[in-house]
């Protein structure tokens, strides 16, 4: 046994896709959905720090402003995009933003609605994982391509497993932080190789089976169940030529040595693409042709002797009677 050339997919392979994590990208967008933890620490509004001169009396303030303005806690995007951040700040709309731009926003909102001195806001994402995760079966498209959900499609026909990998994790890259992304065949179904048996003057049978690199001629037979009843010995491998470089080759199978006496020189390894040809028994073969070339004949002399036979039946009734015709 050799071992083939690496494999390449085509459609419709079926891949198997897993990204060992589905962490989204740092500089990815807030969307509606996202639950943000948000605090800001801040000063009081300007008139209260110009105006209050005890530091028990500035004290007491901030214990009153808190009690009802704190910003610290989980904050939800909801379907329009916006965060509330309560009845006195009012909402902000952060979708389609960034985290570093969120949190500017934010901050200017609150130093121009409420006059705040200097707020200090800290804005992180309590569920780093991206919206979809990658894994699963993939069937490769008619057109060579890949879905990965809501981060589109991947071409992926003709390449490796390898390339597949490479390809795959750049363009997740802008999507998920640092991907990492394992890739391996689950179907082999664009390579196949084909057992054809002769019926014996009644037809071929064509079963096509996939070809994944270590099939060989018994391996073949059984997976048609053996030899059917009109089937011969004479079993043979032709495997087809490049375009344009000429002939087929044919590889004559000895049947007996593989399957009565163990001998494997012609059990040969089958390559994508080859046909087993199964020819039927000749004088099987002979005896069904002679019965469809005789058949026909067959039925004019039976049409022939039951016009006859229904003839002098009704001949012999009419003498019977009396009568004739």
């Amino acid at each position: 046994m050799m071992s083939l050339p690496e494999y390449r997919v085509a459609p419709p392979d079926v891949l198997i896709i897993e990204a060992i994590d589905n962490i989204r990208h740092p500089d990815s967008l807030l969307m509606p959905g996202d639950t943000v933890f948000l605090q800001v620490a801040y000063g009081l509004p300007w008139e209260i720090l110009t105006q209050t001169d005890s530091i028990d009396e500035v004290r007491a303030v901030i214990d009153v402003e808190r009690s009802f303005k704190d910003i610290n806690g989980n904050f939800l995007i909801d379907f329009e995009g916006n965060v509330d951040l309560g009845p006195f700040y009012g909402t902000v709309k952060v979708a389609g933003l960034s985290k570093e731009d969120a949190k500017k926003l934010i901050k200017d909102h609150l130093v121009a609605s409420n006059d705040l001195a200097e707020p200090k806001v800290s804005l992180q994402l309590i569920d780093i994982n991206a919206k979809q995760p990658v894994g699963g079966e993939h069937l490769i498209r008619p057109d060579g391509t890949v879905s990965l959900g809501s981060y589109g499609s991947v071409y992926v026909s003709g390449m490796t497993v390898d390339e597949i990998r490479m390809v795959v994790e750049a363009f997740l890259k802008p999507h998920l932080n640092q991907p990492q992304v394992n890739v391996d065949v689950l179907a082999y179904n664009s390579k196949s190789y084909y057992v054809i048996t002769d019926g014996g003057g009644y037809g071929e049978q064509v079963i096509r089976l996939p070809a994944t690199g270590n099939e060989t001629v018994l391996d073949a037979v059984a997976q048609i169940e053996g030899l059917s009843q009109v089937s011969s010995k004479n079993i043979w491998v032709a495997r087809p030529a490049p375009a344009g470089m000429g002939v087929a080759q044919i590889l004559p199978v000895n049947w007996r040595e593989i399957a009565a006496e163990g001998v494997t020189a012609t059990n040969y390894q089958l390559m994508p693409g080859d046909r087993i040809y199964i020819q039927a028994d000749r004088l099987i073969k002979l005896d069904n042709t002679f019965a469809k070339i005789i058949s026909p004949v067959e039925r004019v002399f039976g049409v022939i002797l039951l016009g006859d036979s229904t003839w002098d039946s009704f001949y012999q009734i009419g003498n019977q009677g009396g009568g004739g015709f």
